[in-house]
């Protein structure tokens, strides 16, 4: 298996607040930035997406992807890449657990990429890094900044 790259971040939420606006990809544009635009292609029978749509810059990569998405109880959620223009393998997850008596939440990221084009795996590893920092930053802010609408 590829190597991945993982960080974690505490939210001043509950987890169920934090997988609210991780399971919300309409909103992805409004608090990723790299996520320019989102479909949820199918959904489980709770409501879930199990398939999504995301046309992603994120400066160097410029993709439209598919996910396949893995939902593990209400604490996890993992996904996989289905078809890429740019990207060989892009699988990742979220792990949420409660801390502070469930008020606030550890999110772990964790991230493997594998682009199409060489790239040494230092800077994937670098690239892996910034992603993930940006996206529990983001998220942090998103699920801290108030009730969603």
């Amino acid at each position: 298996m590829a190597e991945h790259t993982s960080s974690s971040i505490t939210i001043d939420a509950t987890p169920a607040d934090v997988m609210g606006v991780i399971s919300d990809f309409a909103r992805y544009p409004e608090w990723t930035g790299e996520v320019k635009e989102t479909e949820v292609l199918e959904k489980d029978d709770q409501g879930r997406a199990l398939q999504v749509r995301l046309v992603l810059d994120a400066g160097a990569i410029k993709d439209d992807h598919v996910l396949a998405y893995t939902w593990t109880g209400d604490d996890k959620v993992s996904w996989t890449l289905v078809k890429s223009q740019m990207l060989r393998a892009l699988d990742g997850s979220y792990a949420l657990k409660p801390v502070a008596g469930g008020e606030r939440t550890e999110v772990t990221y964790q991230l493997t990429v594998d682009v199409k084009i060489p790239m040494l795996g230092m800077i994937k590893r670098k690239a892996e890094k910034v992603i993930i920092d940006r996206a529990l930053a983001g998220l942090k802010k998103r699920v801290e900044s108030g009730p969603k609408a």
